[in-house]
């Protein structure tokens, strides 16, 4: 590139500046020119002179011509495949996403037109599904950002306990401890009270009752013999209090106090 920006050329002492002619117009060849379209190769392919392997992507110019090589390659355009297709010169390289027996490629344009609606079928309701999937993983996320927010506000309430009783003392810390201890005992004891339940209970959720033998129960009359024989005699009641009024007889009175009274002159 710095090349092009210099100011001076090297001209070598040998120079002679006659020696370059140039030619006259009317020697000059006339007609069309050739346009060099500067392009790459849109397929592998093989040349079918030569035998070259020319693969994707390979720049060269539109028209080119060689000493070793002077066939012509040509291809055209296929809007049908969205696609490339080599005319004449070469042959087209064999890729297992494109197989030429393949009826995408063979088809006409009422099997291509029932091939895009079936497609777009398929496009919908695949986008359905994802819709559910989406509104099943927002279901989710809720659900697991409601549990992070308990699981946060019981550490929350846990440490303000904690604080709280460290401001009062040891004693509190203890007997917060001592509350745990006690509130997880109690749980496990439902718990197994509850595993008993389920254990007693059938599938349908009725309780198992116990059959007893008819050997194992004693006879109803040698039961009430003996029952009667074994039972103590019954005790005599205590006498029952009485709440009856007891009128006592007065004591001393006026002659009590050694007051005479004096007989009535009239």
């Amino acid at each position: 590139m710095a090349e092009r920006k210099v100011l001076t050329k090297y001209y070598p002492p040998d120079f002679d500046p006659s020696a370059i002619g140039r030619t006259p117009k009317h020697l000059r060849k006339s007609g069309p020119k050739v346009i060099t379209v500067r392009l790459m190769a849109p397929f592998s392919m093989k040349c079918t002179h030569c035998g070259e392997f020319i693969y994707r992507g390979r720049k060269f110019n539109a028209r080119k011509e060689t000493l070793e090589e002077r066939g012509e390659i040509t291809f055209r355009t296929d809007p049908k495949n969205m696609d490339y297709e080599c005319e004449r010169g070469a042959k087209r390289n064999f890729e297992v996403w494109r197989d030429s027996k393949d009826e995408k490629y063979n088809e006409t344009e009422e099997q291509t037109l029932d091939r895009l609606e079936r497609e777009q079928g398929e496009e919908q309701e695949q986008m359905e599904r994802d819709k559910m999937a989406e509104l099943e993983e927002k279901m989710l996320d809720s659900k697991r950002e409601m549990q992070i927010a308990d699981a946060l506000d019981e550490i929350r309430t846990r440490n303000a306990r904690i604080e709280r009783n460290e401001a009062l003392g040891e004693e509190a810390a203890l007997e917060t401890v001592r509350d745990d201890i006690d509130e997880a005992a109690l749980q496990a004891e439902k718990e197994d009270e509850e595993a008993a339940r389920k254990a007693f209970m059938t599938s349908s959720g009725e309780r198992i009752k116990r059959i007893v033998d008819e050997e194992d129960t004693p006879a109803p009359e040698v039961e009430s013999k003996t029952s009667a024989a074994a039972a103590p005699l019954p005790a005599m009641p205590p006498p029952s209090a009485s709440f009856a009024r007891v009128k006592r007889p007065k004591k001393g009175g006026v002659n009590s106090l050694g007051i005479k009274k004096k007989p009535s002159l009239v």
